[in-house]
């Protein structure tokens, strides 16, 4: 199978082990992966934010670039629920009857990672990571996408990994994009309570869908000298 990598703009800036591992996995897998040079962003942080004209733009250039993709991935479940979620309303509300239909047509085909190999039958990858893991479900993985317990059967294949449960799993963790800028506050309140339970683990690694949501855990870990440090479960499933 073909696959397009939609590698999102968060880890195309920050993260980009992320991306080379999701490559690394489906290629093991005897997949063939593409990476779109025209790629941006899939508007999530405009339409979140209100700004709807230019959420419907970048909409409109999303299913331009992946139109000819027989399969769509990407290690964030934020982006694959705007996609999936979202883009038909933006669709709908801008009148544009062929975006409409051109992202009808893409939907089917757009997948988060885990979501992919669960489709593919796979749960061993022949991975190994000695180490002692919590897994944190996103919110958009837990309540848009519906993930529900993949993530973890992926992760108790792996050769010598320890997942252990996070108490208080389906919280927020506080970030929310730009919730956390303008609600910090309310925000760490949240985090707070999110370091403690992981505190609580013992694990040496805690693991998520969305690169968005370990950077902000993993920035309150890091600035409390914390033992615990962030990865994206692509990584660890590619290790």
């Amino acid at each position: 199978m073909r696959v397009a990598l939609f590698v999102t703009c968060l880890n195309d800036t920050f993260f980009p082990a992320t991306g080379i591992a999701v490559v690394r996995v489906l290629e093991r897998l005897g997949h063939t992966v593409d990476f779109p040079t025209g790629q941006t962003c899939c508007g999530q942080m405009h339409f979140n934010a209100g700004y709807q004209p230019e959420a419907v733009g970048l909409a409109r250039a999303f299913v331009s670039v992946f139109a000819d993709a027989e399969t769509v991935v990407t290690p964030s479940a934020s982006c694959a629920a705007m996609v999936r979620e979202h883009f038909s309303y933006l669709a709908d509300q801008s009148g544009d009857g062929q975006l409409a239909s051109d992202v009808a047509a893409l939907v089917p085909r757009m997948f988060e990672l885990t979501e992919l190999l669960d489709r593919l039958g796979v749960e061993d990858l022949g991975a190994s990571y000695p180490h002692r893991v919590t897994y944190h479900p996103t919110c958009h993985a837990l309540r848009l996408l519906r993930v529900g317990p993949i993530p973890e059967r992926l992760l108790r294949a792996v050769s010598g990994l320890e997942l252990v449960e996070l108490g208080g799993a389906e919280e927020c963790c506080g970030f929310g994009g730009t919730f956390a800028v303008k609600n910090a506050d309310t925000s760490n309140a949240i985090l707070d309570d999110k370091l403690a339970a992981i505190a609580r683990t013992g694990a040496e690694v805690v693991t998520a869908l969305d690169n968005s949501c370990l950077m902000h855990i993993g920035g309150a870990l890091s600035r409390r000298g914390a033992s615990a440090r962030p990865l994206h479960l692509a990584e660890i499933l590619a290790s």
